[in-house]
């Protein structure tokens, strides 16, 4: 680990003790959520599934018959928050497991599809098992940076990292693109690493879940709305945009703001206590109100959802205050702060890891180009 990560980490060092004693006290926490789930928690997510479509009712019927600015600026932001909801709070954590406990047929977090140009099993893939198996691990999670961004000094620079602010914009508006093409490993093909035909062969759940979500918004609905058409036309493709910026902004500052850790490969397996430390000191939080939460998916406690990932998101504001004592106790950072100062805190990483280290320049042993 480079000096610069040292430095970033200003937790305590847990001896061999204090990390199986911190691994058991996560362990109890768990258990006792798991123990305690029930009608609650069900009610909670089909009162979120009733909400979103309504919100989406309501958006695209003042889309297709309103009249004025008005009507059209209320049906994109209910659409566009009809479609936070199904993301965020409904499909991210239904296709997390969190759900499978109830044994509802249109819960099964490993058949679950989302209202998303991601396909769910390509989701699945790179973030229930990449994501959450390898997290921050330089070279193995391919969520640091989406192979586009360098965000961290433990990634090799490279020329294209110059345009790195412009190109973090552009991604924040096409989030779900970004996320759908990110387990086809384009970057692999163009480096000689996945053939042409392998790429097409893993293509194909994007390519049919694209299809349908293009048809959906950019087709279907236009059509039924005749003269209004391109009304609708333009409110799906701006409810999209919303959406977009809204889950970037959510997951990079959960994952990628000032003091959260990057790790090299662990030349062993982790205890459970060192797991638990790996997670919590990979993760940030956002504070915020009981919506704001909703409307994050409760990624809003993405160090909770980290320690915890299949237990249901709903549960995690009763863990964190639990959490974050366990942290106090054993001289653990505990990584949080407000939406617009985590953010800042990305785009400054951003802007500072576009330019080379300062010990090299393009052409120099060490920077890729």
């Amino acid at each position: 680990m480079t000096k610069e990560a040292l430095k970033r980490d200003s937790s305590r060092t847990l001896n061999a003790g204090e990390m199986a004693a911190f691994g058991a006290e996560l362990d109890a926490l768990r258990d006792a959520v798991v123990r305690d789930l029930g009608a609650k928690d069900l009610a909670h997510l089909r009162r979120i599934q009733t909400a979103k479509r309504r919100l989406e009712g309501a958006g695209r019927l003042l889309l297709h018959v309103g009249i004025g600015p008005l009507s059209f600026l209320g049906g994109v932001g209910m659409l566009a928050a009809a479609k936070i909801l199904d993301n965020m709070e409904i499909g991210h954590n239904v296709m997390h497991g969190q759900y499978d406990w109830t044994k509802e047929p249109d819960l099964a977090g490993n058949r679950f599809e989302w209202d998303n140009v991601c396909a769910g099993e390509d989701w699945r893939h790179s973030h229930n098992f990449e994501h959450h198996t390898f997290t921050n691990i330089v070279g193995k999670d391919r969520d640091i940076g989406y192979a586009l961004l360098r965000v961290t000094p433990e990634q090799p620079w490279n020329l294209s990292h110059f345009i790195q602010p412009i190109s973090a914009v552009g991604l924040a508006f096409v989030f779900q693109w970004g996320v759908a093409i990110h387990d086809l490993r384009l970057d692999e093909t163009l480096e000689g690493r996945q053939t042409w035909r392998e790429l097409f062969a893993r293509a194909k759940p994007f390519l049919r879940k694209a299809a349908g979500r293009l048809a959906k918004d950019y087709l279907f609905f236009p059509a039924l709305a005749l003269g209004n058409a391109p009304r609708v036309l333009l409110g799906n493709l701006l409810a999209n945009v919303v959406r977009n910026l809204w889950t970037f902004a959510v997951i990079f500052c959960g994952h990628f703001p000032e003091g959260v850790q990057m790790y090299p490969d662990p030349s062993e397996p982790e205890s459970r206590g060192a797991w638990y430390l790996h997670q919590l000191n990979g993760s940030a939080n956002l504070e915020g109100g009981a919506l704001f939460h909703v409307m994050t998916g409760h990624l809003s406690h993405q160090i909770e959802h980290h320690l915890f990932p299949d237990l249901p998101a709903s549960r995690y504001p009763e863990l964190a205050p639990k959490v974050r004592e366990l942290c106090t106790r054993y001289g653990q950072v505990y990584h949080t702060g407000s939406l617009p100062r985590q953010l800042a805190s990305v785009f400054g990483k951003i802007v500072k890891y576009a330019l080379p280290p300062p010990s090299t320049a393009p052409g120099v042993e060490g920077v890729t180009v």
